[in-house]
């Protein structure tokens, strides 16, 4: 039975990163041990998209007020690497880790599914 889904972010500054998960973006933790901590995320979505080039995976970030959310973000000091745009499923941005890559935020205009089901 599939309960929900775990995204790992592999990174050479993991105390960076987990600060900014925690400090900045607020999201709540356990120690699954060792101070190993296991963030907390909102409900999620899985898609799957054909591609001609390389297979890849993305992680985003779901807001339902994205202009609100890069304001708030900016005025924490986060750093935007993307400027909203409008790609039809969603409006669209990115910001900046602080081992310097990127993370997707973006505001859904699809459909979206309904919470957990009962079972898988």
């Amino acid at each position: 039975m599939i309960i929900g889904a775990h995204a790992i972010i592999f990174t050479a500054d993991a105390e960076g990163v987990r600060s900014f998960l925690r400090d900045t973006l607020g999201l709540s933790s356990v120690d699954a041990g060792g101070g190993w901590p296991i963030f907390g995320l909102p409900p999620a979505e899985l898609a799957v998209h054909p591609t001609e080039g390389e297979p890849h995976d993305e992680l985003y970030l779901m807001t339902d007020d994205v202009y609100a959310t890069v304001a708030e973000l900016e005025a924490k000091g986060v750093k935007f690497t993307r400027s909203i745009r409008d790609v039809g499923w969603g409006l669209l941005t990115a910001f900046e880790l602080p081992d310097g890559r990127e993370l997707g935020l973006y505001e859904p205009k699809h459909p979206r599914p309904p919470g957990p089901a009962a079972s898988l």
